[in-house]
This record gives C-alpha cells, structure tokens and sequence, in this order.
C-alpha cells in the first residue's frame, strides 16, 4: 500500500506542474484593444490571472477558441485570479484585453498550463501565422449578352479609279568646274529640289522614288545617248511611265547603265542643305553619297529621301584641264484619282440584359497555428 501511494505522489508531481506561458505588462492605450494568442495541447488546463496595476478596472477581458469561439468575457475587470480553462483538444487560444476608457489601462497578465501527462509538457505554446485562401462568390448585377441584332448598313469608302506612274525630269543641267590653276572655283554646289507631294481629298501625287546622274564631257554624253537607245526596245513594254534611262533606274526597271572608261572624271558629293554649307566652311559634314569618276548614277526609294532640297558639290581636282559636268535628277510620281462607292456592310449590335451573376474573389488571410 505504501509503494502505490508513492507512485500516486510521483505521479501527481510530474503531471501537475505548472508551466508558466505568459508573465508581462500590458499597456492598453485609450479605445484600442491587445491580444495574445497562444498554442495549448488537448487536455491541459490553462489558469488566467489579469490585474489592473493601479487598481482601474479594464473595459473587456475576453478569452476565445480560435477564432471566435467564447470561453470566457468579463466586463469592468480590475483583477481576475486563476480563472480556468480545460483544453479538449489541440487548438489556439486567443485573449484580448479591451480598454474603451480616455486614459490607459496597465495590467499585469499571468498565463499557466497544466499538462494532463508526461506526453505534452513540452509542447511549444508559441504560435506561427499562415496565409490561407478562400474563395469568396460575390452576386452582382450585370449587363449580359443574350443575343444579336444583325442590320445592313449603307456605308461610303475612298476607291481609286485611276493610277497612273509617270517620270518628271527636276533637272538637266550642264556644269563648268574650274581647274586649280585658272583661278576658278573648282567646288561648285548644284542645288534642287524634289517635286513635292500633293495630298487631296480626291487625289494624290507622291514621289515615290528618284535618281541622279553626273557624267563629264562627251564621253559620257556619248554613253547616255547609248543608253538612250537601250531602253526604246528593252523596256518600253514592261515600263512605258519613264522616258529615260535615269527614269528606268528610278523606277526600278533598269538596274545597270552602260557608264564610259576614259575621259577626265568629277568628285560628286550629296548633301542635305545644312550639310552642303559646313563642306563649304571646310568643316565636318554627313554626305548622303559620294565618289569619283567620268559618270555615276544612283536611286533612292527610301520614304525619308524622298522630299525636300539637296545640293550636288561637283569637284575638280585637275590643275589645268576644267570639265563640264552634266546632271540629271529624275523623279517618279505616283498620280491617284478617288472616288465614293457606297456599299452595304453589315453592322451587328449586341443585345443586353441586366442579370445577377456570381463572380469569384479570392480572399487572403493570415491565421494562428500551433509549432507542434
């Protein structure tokens, strides 16, 4: 009988300790609330002791199963002595200290378990918060498709009715360059200017493309009459719009020209109008293209070359011998003529209602678990 007795008495003692969860001071600031919120194990017993310090009673102390499960309210409270708690099952608590007064409250909280066995007096009363996602289903009212209405409607739209390719020479000009030593100028800048566009209502006429020409003497003059006679047979067919060799480059139907191999040659430069006069003050410049030779040619199709005003520096760099120089600048324009043409085009119109529909809307919280 004296050995059960003590096995009773070493039994009560391991069991029956009391663990301290909370010992502190809370400052309840006026019309504001604390919480606290803690981890038990099932079975233990929680005691919850709450003092006002200076002897002011504390509006609400409440005590919930997480999260709004009452266990526990009392109003005006200026001390609460082992009030007791039995866990049924592993859960969180929550204990919230209310203060609606004008002036803080400062109380003293003592929080203490008491494990029912030896298996859960280490459990871990802190807790750790998780996020969680619920879906909320929200009923809202709506403008909802419930059919269409399909209607024939008489519309007016721009139609071309006549398109017409054509060459438009901007320049064919003879040139004399001095040589060094006559006392000339042997850089001389030829201006022009491309034919500008003309936007209508009704019509339209736009540079589409263009291309120049420089050749010396008549060796080259020789060479463009050659070159003249080419394209009478070999593309008048296919392109009847241009009407001379440079008009075939710049129109994309001839890619090469017949060009002469002897004869005295030119420096071509082409420049833009701000460009043109930093080459003259012998300062630094951007050339659109340049070279050096008895006659070249060049086409432009590129939508940003294709308006405004250039300069061709034609240069001589013979000491006695000065050239005359030919240019040519030839455009294509695209002519356009419009028209209104009335056609029928369907127009279809949605047809509403206004009906309640569920909408889903994800909520995200944060909870409260045990570390256990």
């Amino acid at each position: 009988m004296n050995k059960f007795l003590a096995l009773l008495l070493f039994t009560a003692l391991c069991f029956g300790q009391k663990i301290t969860v909370a010992d502190l001071q809370l400052r309840i600031n006026p019309s504001s609330s604390e919480e606290l919120f803690y981890s038990f194990a099932a079975g233990d017993k929680v005691l919850l002791t709450v003092e006002e310090v200076n002897g002011n009673a504390i509006d609400e102390v409440s005590v919930f199963e997480y999260p709004e499960t009452y266990k526990y309210k009392g109003h005006e409270v200026k001390k609460e002595k082992n009030r007791e708690f039995i866990i049924g099952n592993k859960t969180v608590y929550k204990f919230r200290f209310s203060n609606a007064a004008k002036d803080v409250r400062l109380c003293t909280v003592k929080i203490v378990r008491i494990p029912v066995s030896k298996q859960t007096e280490n459990h871990v009363t802190s807790v750790k918060w998780i996020t969680k996602q619920d879906t909320v289903w929200n009923s809202v009212t709506k403008d909802v498709v419930v059919g269409y209405d399909t209607l024939k409607v008489q519309k007016t739209r721009k139609v071309a009715y006549f398109e017409k390719k054509y060459e438009e020479v901007v320049m064919d000009k003879n040139q004399r360059v001095e040589a060094k030593t006559t006392l000339g100028e042997t850089r001389v800048s030829v201006p022009f200017s491309l034919p500008i566009n003309v936007i209508g209502k009704d019509e339209t006429k736009k540079v589409v493309a263009w291309a120049y020409w420089v050749g010396v003497g008549k060796e080259s003059n020789e060479y463009w009459n050659q070159n003249r006679k080419m394209i009478v047979g070999a593309v008048q067919g296919a392109a009847s719009y241009f009407t001379t060799p440079l008009g075939g480059i710049a129109a994309g139907a001839l890619t090469n020209l017949a060009l002469p191999s002897n004869g005295e040659d030119v420096g071509y430069v082409l420049l833009n109008e701000s460009n043109n006069k930093l080459l003259f003050q012998d300062k630094s410049y951007k050339s659109i293209d340049e070279g050096k030779g008895i006659a070249a040619y060049k086409r432009f199709v590129d939508g940003g070359m294709l308006q405004g005003a250039f300069s061709l520096v034609l240069i001589n760099d013979n000491y006695v011998q000065p050239i005359d120089v030919n240019i040519k600048v030839s455009a294509i324009i695209e002519h356009i003529k419009y028209k209104d043409e009335k056609f029928m085009d369907f127009s279809i119109t949605p047809r509403y209602e206004k009906k309640i529909v569920k909408e889903p809307q994800l909520i995200s919280y944060k909870i409260p678990v045990s570390l256990n």
